[in-house]
């Protein structure tokens, strides 16, 4: 059993190590990018905002979660009554919209492709950031800064499938790969022991993506000219995509707008009112 468990984690170690190196060599051979110079590229700038109410947080019990006294501590998703509220949706007052992905689709030469690697944190029982970027057969960081435990795992958000599981014990830290299945990009971590606790990430294949700050506005520069499939995504919707022709030095604007009656959750995350039924 020994020797079974030892060789597990030689095997982890080694994938880790290959997940690094694939992010400094054969970039082309890899991902089937090539790295050029861009004399003439052009910037996409816009905004993406959501229209309609802002959706109602989700309530979780805490009674239904070990730790329940130490996640109640953090007044920013507790409500004083023994639950957490968690509101995924961070808005402007003129509805620009936060921690959407805008990437462009289908680039195969440009600017330099560097190596990314998502620096996840588990604090006060939330998971931060909300969305990150990240590459496929890459790695990323994770680290708990709670003195209690945490189970961070990674599922395939397009078929359900559990990636890895990521004990977390207490004010711990650690560098993980990431690989999913061909042509899937959208990963969601979850909280083995706390619902609750949800983050999400999103995989490309070229330099050309933002994410958009809190007044939802982005900017991609550098691009070669051309025409694009551009596309919007954020957890809970329908990801928008649009066409655009980027002309040489030129700036082209972008704009992409979700409806927030829209939203939908996947089928196990749906609540019409608690968790729990009060009598």
């Amino acid at each position: 059993m020994k020797k079974r468990v030892k060789r597990g984690f030689i095997l982890m170690g080694l994938g880790i190590i290959i997940s690094n190196l694939l992010g400094f060599v054969g970039i082309s051979d890899v991902f089937g990018y090539d790295e050029v110079v861009v004399t003439n590229g052009g910037i996409i700038t816009g905004k993406v905002t959501l229209k309609g109410p802002i959706p109602e947080p989700r309530i979780f019990p805490l009674a239904l979660y070990p730790f329940g006294p130490f996640c109640e501590k953090n007044k920013e998703i507790s409500d004083g009554q023994g639950n957490v509220r968690i509101s995924e949706f961070s808005v402007a007052d003129d509805g620009g919209m936060k921690d959407v992905v805008v990437a462009v689709q289908g680039v195969r030469k440009g600017k330099p492709f560097r190596p990314i690697v998502a620096d996840l944190v588990a604090r006060d029982c939330e998971f931060f950031p909300f969305v990150s970027i990240v590459r496929n057969h890459g790695t990323f960081t994770m680290k708990n800064e709670d003195p209690i435990i945490h189970n961070a795992q990674l599922y395939q958000s397009e078929k359900g499938n559990l990636l890895l599981t990521v004990p977390n014990s207490p004010n711990s830290a650690g560098t993980f790969p990431i690989h999913f299945e061909k042509h899937k990009k959208i990963y969601q971590m979850i909280c083995g022991m706390h619902e609750f606790m949800q983050t999400w990430g999103y995989a490309v294949d070229n330099p050309y993506y933002a994410l958009t700050d809190g007044d939802g506005k982005f900017t991609i520069d550098q691009l070669p000219p051309g025409e694009y499939e551009v596309i919007a995504w954020r957890p809970h919707f329908k990801p928008i995509e649009r066409r655009i022709t980027v002309k040489a030095n030129g700036t082209t604007p972008l704009f992409f707008e979700f409806d927030a009656s829209t939203v939908k959750r996947p089928h196990y995350e749906t609540q019409e009112q608690f968790r729990i039924q009060k009598h």
